[in-house]
């Protein structure tokens, strides 16, 4: 079984998503009705995380009501890792592990690591479980966030800290940083109506939403980062593939070297930007 960071909520030792069963078929009626894709799938893991039946009727009302399903059980499946999502805060994306992996394998021995815009942690959790002995910080400006996070670097040593951006790291990590993992909001303002509702209605705005063009935490992340850099140090970020290139734009405006890397198989487009001195 993957490597569980958070308690396993299910009735047996065995992982939800390492297990099946023949899921109820008036639970998976009222998911396919509510328009889940995968309603055989969900039914299974409504069936493992419910405590009784009455529990597991209230799971399947939320879900087929539009709350993301990785809220509904408190959890989520990411790079290997069952990671705690706590309602309202930002679900990881599997396509975000196209990311931790460029930087697991871009990473020194050990590296000094920082997740920022860290949501529930599960960046730096996941990289920190390929990288033992990282020292991995992290940084949400939600509370409810952070209190997450705390939850699942707990078991990596990481540190989480509440705050905008850079703002709450120790100083003592400047110029020293060898991989900056930033996940910021990268959808336009006016373009947050057009999401599905689980994430537009359940997931923190400040989370979704990156200004009139979609970069302006990009920018912010960016002009800062050589300050907290070690040389050679990189910073990746994710974001669409018709703003990756105003993306490197900016990041090369900062004085990095600058590639885009993307996996077409899951949707994944990241920006790994080196700064000087490797």
């Amino acid at each position: 079984m993957p490597y569980s960071p958070v308690p396993d909520p299910s009735p047996s030792p065995a992982a939800p998503f390492a297990r099946s069963a023949p899921a109820h078929p008036a639970v998976v009626a009222r998911l396919r009705a509510a328009g889940c894709v995968f309603a055989e799938d969900e039914a299974d893991l409504l069936f493992f995380a419910a405590l009784g039946s009455a529990d597991l009727d209230a799971k399947v009302e939320r879900r087929a009501a539009g709350v993301p399903l990785e809220h509904v059980v408190g959890w989520a499946a990411f790079a290997g890792l069952r990671v705690a999502v706590d309602p309202g805060v930002f679900v990881p994306r599997r396509r975000t592990e196209f990311l931790v992996a460029r930087a697991a394998a871009l990473a020194p021995e050990r590296p000094a690591v920082v997740d920022l815009c860290c949501g529930s942690g599960a960046l730096g959790a996941a990289l920190a479980a390929v990288r033992p002995g990282a020292e991995l910080h992290a940084a949400d400006v939600d509370p409810a966030a952070v209190a997450c996070a705390r939850r699942n670097v707990a078991a990596f040593g990481g540190t989480v800290y509440t705050g905008d951006l850079y703002d709450p790291l120790p100083r003592g990590l400047r110029g020293r940083v060898d991989v900056l993992m930033a996940n910021v909001p990268y959808v336009p303002t006016g373009e947050i109506g057009l999401l599905p509702g689980e994430a537009r209605e359940h997931e923190a705005r400040t989370a979704l939403d990156g200004g009139p063009d979609g970069l302006a935490t990009l920018r912010r992340v960016s002009a800062a980062a050589p300050v907290w850099l070690a040389p050679g140090g990189r910073l990746l970020f994710e974001t669409s593939e018709r703003q990756a290139e105003t993306a490197a734009a900016i990041a090369a405006g900062d004085g990095f070297w600058v590639q885009v890397e993307a996996d077409e198989e899951i949707g994944a487009t990241v920006v790994v930007a080196t700064a000087p001195g490797a």
